[in-house]
């Protein structure tokens, strides 16, 4: 069942990752299944919002992750995680949980659903796509 479920959602998400924002929406509802959960599920219930972390210790964690599995590079992406760390009580001695999951790759949405980035059937291109959006949502935190 579930290798169905990711079979036929894959040309969705993987649509949604090239289509102009106005097909996005109707992509979007077509994967909004509701609920919480990880992986394609995750990205499912992420579909009914912004992709974007409810904290900035998320974020920071997020780009450690996205940094450090090579979706995001150049000294761009590792200033502003820099930049961001240092906000953060504790700094880079934080012990924030999102931070620290975020380093795992879990982006907790603002809308309180969780998405894994690290595995669940993610393509590598939406895995990208989720880091250049949290790249620009640390930014617009500095």
């Amino acid at each position: 069942m579930m290798k169905h479920l990711m079979s036929g959602l894959a040309p969705l998400v993987f649509a949604a990752t090239l289509l102009p924002s106005s097909a996005d929406a109707q992509v979007e509802g077509l994967l909004n299944k509701g609920g919480h959960g990880t992986g394609l599920k995750g990205l499912a219930g992420m579909a009914s919002g912004p992709m974007t972390s409810g904290s900035m210790g998320n974020v920071a964690g997020l780009l450690q992750y996205c940094i450090g599995n090579h979706y995001l590079s150049g000294e761009g992406a590792s200033s502003v995680k820099d930049q961001l760390m240092g906000k953060l009580p504790g700094g880079s001695e934080t012990k924030d949980p999102g931070y620290s999951d975020g380093r795992k790759g879990l982006l907790h949405g603002s809308n309180g659903n969780l998405l894994d980035l690290s595995g669940g059937g993610l393509t590598a291109e939406v895995t990208r796509k989720a880091c250049d959006t949290v790249l620009a949502q640390a930014r617009s935190f500095l």
